[in-house]
């Protein structure tokens, strides 16, 4: 690599970092929407085309949303706004839904992978770009229980250890559909992002031990470098998400991350 390819990938990796952070603590989603497509535009750099740069951009991504959601958990829990109430409850399930998640892409190939990403993305950005499209649900929910919450914690775990992202809008969405304030969704689905980074980083590096044809850098299926600078300004712009969660106009936000989603989507189905 020349030090003008070096220079590119530090700026594009700082530059994820930053905005994943960011999203982490204004949405509580982990940062992996972000992360995920910026690893797989910045890894040719390091490393030639292989069926296993998906996984490892999944992989690190996971590894990222511990960091990122631990501190944009941190910041919000300042202010009083983490539900660990509802974490407790959902922990296990969360938990048994990411193994699924692990167990589903040890034998899913790259392309489908990236299919079940980019499907994935598109179905979420229809809630950030209609974020009142179930208001009339409002108040007539209660915060699921029994059979209701094991499936719906479980899927979340396994659907988003499958994209490599945090599952905050599922969290934000059930947690404001009954009646929660939005506040309070939002720094609870950062310890949500934690509870599927943590197993997830853990089992795709484990899977990913003795894989060959890997980036340089990499653990398993988690980048190193990647990792570390990504985390570093994704620690340092979480504050500035949380702190944007409590001012800034949250529908405009939202629309905004929504179009965003979108064209993430159509890169990633035109990458497949």
């Amino acid at each position: 690599m020349s030090v003008e390819e070096i220079t590119l990938f530090i700026l594009l990796l700082s530059l994820a970092g930053l905005v994943a952070g960011i999203t982490a603590g204004l949405f509580g989603n982990g940062g992996g929407f972000v992360v995920v497509p910026a690893l797989l535009m910045v890894f040719p750099f390091l490393h030639s085309a292989s069926s296993e740069l998906m996984r490892v951009a999944v992989g690190t991504s996971l590894a990222s949303i511990v960091i990122s959601s631990a501190r944009a958990v941190h910041a919000h829990n300042r202010r009083g706004a983490v539900d660990f109430k509802v974490l407790r409850d959902w922990s296990l399930w969360v938990v048994l839904g990411v193994g699924g998640g692990l167990y589903i892409a040890s034998f899913t190939d790259s392309k489908s992978l990236i299919y079940v990403f980019a499907a994935g993305v598109l179905l979420y950005s229809v809630y950030f770009l209609f974020p009142n499209l179930f208001d009339s649900l409002k108040g007539k929910l209660s915060m699921p229980t029994g059979m209701a919450r094991a499936s719906l914690a479980s899927f979340l775990g396994g659907f988003s250890s499958l994209l490599g992202i945090g599952g905050g809008t599922i969290t934000v969405m059930t947690m404001v559909l009954c009646n929660r304030p939005a506040h309070q969704a939002v720094a609870t689905a950062s310890g949500v992002g934690f509870l599927i980074g943590l197993p997830g980083a853990v089992g795709f590096l484990i899977m990913g031990l003795g894989a060959p044809d890997l980036p340089m850098g990499s653990v398993g299926y988690i980048n190193i470098p990647a990792l570390l600078a990504i985390s570093l300004f994704s620690v340092i712009s979480a504050p500035i998400g949380a702190r944007w969660a409590h001012s800034l106009d949250e529908l405009h936000l939202k629309r905004l991350f929504g179009l965003y989603l979108i064209l993430v989507s159509i890169t990633m189905f035109a990458k497949a």
